[in-house]
Order: structure tokens, then C-alpha cells, then sequence
């Protein structure tokens, strides 16, 4: 497994050095060509009661907890879910409490390199989803996973159901394949890295709480046509590479390389802006990917048409808000003025800690009109799979 892990990855310390900072192009322009933007207004009745009910679970000290809650993942809910009702928009807030809280263990947490800990919590999240109708199980995660299915079960079909079960458990399986590779300090080729975060990110949970936030009707063969797998990792790519772009800041000052950007700027031997600027480009050609997918989608009947059209309806609502949202929080930006979004000059954060593998700091521009943006033609070009 280790010579495996070793002929399939990359070594970080090949990483050229950092800049002391770098510069982001708009990508909600970029997405929102294609995606369209719609708010929820209905959070403000529900959010005092989504945050009673997590700091019951006691999963941070209080701290902790107040920074957690200031990342607003309730306005997440609020960008991403704007059609869903106050049950429902209930249901999809604590859904992102509990996805983020768990994620964050082997991110950033005590766990982050430390996979057979993981895999713990893993195990018997998964004995929830196999097991609904148990007692809530003695383990904080667990717990509010327990909570969570058992709304989405009172109003989802059960295809709905099924997808999200098999879903949740592709991405905690997920988490503990990361946390291995964050252990043996090794970075997959692109488009293993690609396939990968595919699970990492919650796409398929992301789709079937879609489905659940609007009570979509959609037979399950609809799931498995051609199209629809395109269009499904097609969405699941344009909201996740946005967040490696936005969130690389962060991670990397974690100790965190796992990221599309570090697998890049690796595999073709290149610096962070030039890395940035491939990942912006790529993520263009994905968005003319999915729209020319759509285009393609075949009739399956008038009935199952029309609630195929709600659903990437409101699929298209939720990759634009998360992509939105990736700005909005000061989970990834901080304290960065983001208001102005073209040609946005970000310093690399310091790291929080000393990580052997990752690359000094080097001095940069300090003035943007210094920058030379551009998006470089890749040589020799990314051979993809998408």
C-alpha cells in the first residue's frame, strides 16, 4: 500500500517557494456567466435555534465555538438553499454544522494526520446511517448525524435517502484516505487529486440535500444516465475548485497542502500565481462544460422533465452561493477587504505552525499595477479524465 501511495504522488518539498502574496481573479464572474444567484430570506426566523441545538452537542469549547459560528454557515444556507422551506433551510444549516465541525477534525484538528482517529468516528457515523431507527449512538458526530438523517428522512424519497447514505459514507471514507495522505506527507497527481476531492468536497451528499431542500421527485435511472454524470461532476468541479483557490491561503498556512493549486504548481514544476492562474482557466473550461452538458439532457417524460428542471434549477443556485460564500466568510479571507473581487491581491498568510515540508516565503510585489496577470497556456498540457 505505502509503495503504491509513493508511485501515485508527489513530494511537497518539490514545491517552489511562496510569494508573500498572490493575486485571485473574480470567480463568482467566472461561474456566474453560467450560475445564477439567489438568497433565502427566511434564516433569520431559524438561526438562534440551528446554534442552540450544535453547542448542545459540545463539540468545541466555547472559544472555539464563537470562531466556528462566525464563519456563517447559516448565510451559507441562506446563498446555497434559497428556495428551500423553514423545515428544510433547518435541516440544510445543520447539515453544514455538522459537515464542517467533522471536516475540520482531520483538517485541522487534533486528528489531521492521524487517519486510524478518523476512521473511528467514521465507523460509527456509519453505523447511524445503516442503523437509523437506533438510539442516537454516544459519539458527538455521530450524534448530530443521527439528528440530521432523521429529517431528511420525514420528507425525502427514499432514492433520495439511499443516495445521501451511500454519499455521506463515500466522504467520510474520503476524509481518512486525506488524512493518510496528510500522514505520509504525499500529494496525488491532479487528476487522482481531482477524482478525489470529488468525495472530499461532499458532491454527492451536496446533490442529494439539493434534492432534499426542494422535496425533488426524480426516479432513480434519471441519476444514472450519461448526461447526468457529466452534469453532476461538471457542478461538483465548479463548486470545489473555487474553494481550493480560496481556501489554499488557509490550508496552507495549517500545514495543509492536500489542495488542487499545490498539486499543480507540482506536476508542472511551476510557481503559485502561475499555478492559481491554470486552476482559474481550468475552471472557466468546466463552466462551458456543464452548460453545453445541459444542453444535452434528453426528455425522460413530461412529469420527471419538469421536476428535473427544479432540481439543476436549484443546483445551479447552490454552486453559485457556495462560490459566493467562499468570499463572504472570513473562514478563508479573514479580514481582507473582498468587496472589489477582480485582480484581487491576497498576502500569503504566515503558518501557524513550522511544517517541514512547506516552502519559505519569498519577497513579491507589493503594488498590484506590478503584477503581470495573465492565464498561461499549459505545456505540456494537463491530461484529464473529466
Amino acid at each position: 500500500m505505502c509503495e503504491q501511495v509513493l508511485l501515485n504522488s508527489m513530494d511537497p518539498v518539490n514545491l517552489k517557494p511562496f510569494p508573500a502574496d498572490f493575486v485571485l481573479q473574480d470567480l463568482t464572474a467566472v461561474t456566474g456567466s453560467v450560475f445564477e444567484f439567489k438568497v433565502n430570506p427566511r434564516t433569520p426566523q431559524i438561526r438562534s435555534k440551528v446554534e442552540r441545538w450544535f453547542r448542545s452537542f459540545g463539540v468545541y469549547n466555547p472559544k472555539k465555538e464563537q470562531k466556528f459560528l462566525s464563519y456563517r454557515y447559516d448565510h451559507y444556507a441562506t446563498v446555497s438553499f434559497p428556495e428551500a422551506d423553514l423545515e428544510h433551510l433547518e435541516t440544510c444549516i445543520e447539515f453544514f454544522l455538522w459537515a464542517f465541525s467533522f471536516d475540520d477534525v482531520s483538517d485541522e484538528g487534533e486528528l489531521q494526520n492521524k487517519p486510524e482517529g478518523v476512521k473511528i468516528g467514521v465507523d460509527i457515523s456509519k453505523g447511524v446511517l445503516r442503523n437509523p431507527e437506533a438510539p442516537p449512538p454516544n459519539h458527538k458526530y455521530a450524534a448530530m448525524l443521527h439528528g440530521i438523517f432523521k429529517r431528511f428522512r420525514s420528507t425525502a424519497t427514499q432514492s433520495a435517502c439511499n443516495r445521501f447514505a451511500k454519499a455521506v459514507e463515500s466522504w467520510m471514507d474520503s476524509q481518512v484516505e486525506q488524512s493518510r495522505n496528510r500522514a505520509l506527507s504525499t500529494i496525488p497527481f491532479t487528476q487522482e487529486f481531482i477524482e478525489l476531492r470529488r468525495r472530499t468536497i461532499g458532491g454527492e451528499i451536496v446533490e442529494a440535500m439539493v434534492e432534499y431542500s426542494i422535496d425533488c421527485k426524480i426516479p432513480s435511472y434519471v441519476w444514472e444516465h450519461p448526461v447526468l454524470v457529466g452534469i453532476s461532476k461538471a457542478a461538483i468541479d465548479i463548486m470545489t475548485w473555487p474553494n481550493d483557490l480560496c481556501s489554499f491561503n488557509k490550508e496552507q498556512a495549517d500545514g495543509d497542502l492536500q489542495n488542487l493549486v499545490v498539486c499543480v504548481m507540482l506536476e508542472h514544476n511551476t510557481d503559485l500565481q502561475s499555478a492559481i492562474d491554470i486552476v482559474t482557466k481550468m475552471l472557466a473550461e468546466r463552466v462551458a462544460d456543464y452548460a453545453k452538458l445541459k444542453s444535452e439532457v434528453p426528455s425522460f417524460g413530461e412529469e420527471v422533465d419538469r421536476e428535473l428542471a427544479r432540481y439543476l434549477t436549484a443546483l445551479e443556485y447552490y454552486v453559485q452561493g457556495t462560490v459566493v460564500w467562499y468570499y463572504d466568510s472570513p473562514r478563508y479571507f479573514r479580514t481582507l477587504d473582498v468587496s472589489e473581487k477582480a485582480n484581487l491581491l491576497v498576502p500569503v498568510y504566515p503558518r501557524a505552525t513550522d511544517v517541514e515540508v512547506a516552502p519559505a516565503i519569498l519577497p513579491a510585489p507589493k503594488r498590484l499595477s506590478d503584477i503581470n496577470i495573465r492565464i498561461p497556456f499549459i505545456n505540456p498540457p494537463l491530461k484529464l479524465t473529466l
